[in-house]
């Protein structure tokens, strides 16, 4: 039972970056698809939309800093707080990177027929940020509390 402990332990420490990763993929996919169709439909000033498409890339860099904060010996003291915190915060940045992503497409469809709502069309997609920093901040508050 012990070793289950462990390795449900290990497993938090590593799922914010696997998670997050994968989330921010996903959200940078469709969002990256989102921009390539509007250059087809736009004449110009689509490079804007290939810079927004990598906004869904943060929820990595934060899952990267709380693996780094998360890292410690496994020991049965402290594996299910690990298990807990890294396991929540990575599917959190994972949902987070997928409706970031899906946010951006509807912005980029939007602007691209309706160009002066560019920066507009962006505020849902920067308050599904705010929630990833959200998660990002209560982990590494939590990751304090664990024993070392």
């Amino acid at each position: 039972m012990d070793q289950v402990i462990l390795l449900l332990g290990w497993m938090g420490i590593y799922a914010p970056v696997a998670l997050g990763t994968i989330g921010s993929s996903i959200g940078c996919t469709l969002a990256g698809q989102a921009a390539a169709g509007a250059m087809l439909d736009i004449e110009s000033g689509y490079g804007k939309y290939i810079g927004i498409a990598a906004m869904p890339s943060t929820q990595a860099i934060l899952g990267i800093v709380i693996m780094f904060t998360l890292n410690r010996d496994v020991t049965p003291e402290n594996a299910a707080g690990l298990a807990a915190i890294g396991l929540l915060a990575g599917i959190a940045m994972l949902l987070n990177g997928l409706y970031q992503g899906r946010c951006l497409v509807s912005a980029i469809d939007a602007s691209k027929h309706k160009p002066e709502v560019f920066g507009l069309s962006l505020a849902p997609a920067a308050i599904v940020e705010g929630f990833a920093v959200f998660t990002f901040v209560f982990a590494l508050v939590l990751a304090g509390s664990l024993p070392n």
